[in-house]
């Protein structure tokens, strides 16, 4: 199934996805060292998202989670792919900064956990395999 977007940046991923309905902060809700959502009560509580096609709506929290995305990014802990329902500028800095390929604008809903998923971030599309 292929889904068309919006390029928030470039560059293409493929991998498998993992999916929340629950908005992200990575600010405090994302261990930069692990990878592992540390939020409590958070849909992906526990979870990594390292390596991962990370499927969210959109992201929330403070603009230091940009750099933290950053960070994540340094230690190779960073999700592989972004994929949003409705970017925040948050995200998409953090995307563009780290060179995270990211695409919005998909309807989310068709995407599932565990789904093997290519990112083409440079032409906006979404391969759900």
């Amino acid at each position: 199934m292929r889904l068309e977007g919006r390029r928030i940046y470039k560059g293409s991923a493929e991998g498998e996805a993992i999916v929340t309905k629950d908005g992200l902060s990575f600010y405090g809700g994302v261990d930069p060292d692990s990878g592992k959502v540390v939020e409590v009560g958070h849909e992906l509580e526990g979870q990594s998202i390292s390596g991962k096609v990370l499927v969210f709506p959109t992201g929330k929290g403070s603009t230091v989670g940009s750099y933290t995305m950053y960070r994540m990014k340094k230690n190779n802990t960073a999700p592989i792919a972004i994929v949003n329902k409705q970017i925040d500028t948050i995200v998409a800095v953090g995307c563009i900064i780290s060179e995270i390929p990211c695409v919005d604008l998909i309807d989310i809903n068709k995407i599932k956990t565990g789904q093997k998923v290519a990112v083409n971030g440079s032409e906006g599309t979404i391969e759900v395999k």
